[in-house]
């Protein structure tokens, strides 16, 4: 994806950015991230991409690059372990192949 192709109207770029500077809201995404999702004004697209860890769908949305190694980083490490199986699974999710450690899909 090129920077030219952001779309810069994604809430989801709100939901990153929120998620990113407050620990609150984290703990509750971490919880019951339904509730949390609820809250904002995202797409069917943007919402189903989320849920399902698709970062390949919000890159093809118009998602920042920045934003979803953020993204990742939240979802999959959480800031305490580093950032290095969250970026495996960003790869591994912009390729359309299987998680790292999904046994239903085959992976390690």
């Amino acid at each position: 994806m090129s920077l030219e192709g952001i779309n810069r109207a994604l809430v989801s770029h709100d939901l990153v950015q929120d998620l990113k500077w407050n620990a609150g809201l984290r703990e509750e995404f971490a919880e019951d991230e339904a509730a949390v999702l609820d809250r904002y004004e995202l797409t069917a697209a943007e919402r189903t991409a989320i849920e399902e860890r698709d970062f390949r769908t919000l890159y093809d949305l118009g998602f920042h690059p920045y934003l979803g190694a953020q993204f990742a980083r939240i979802l999959f490490a959480n800031n305490k372990s580093g950032a290095t199986g969250a970026v495996q699974h960003l790869l591994a999710s912009i390729r359309r192949e299987p998680l790292p450690g999904d046994a239903e899909a085959g992976g390690a």
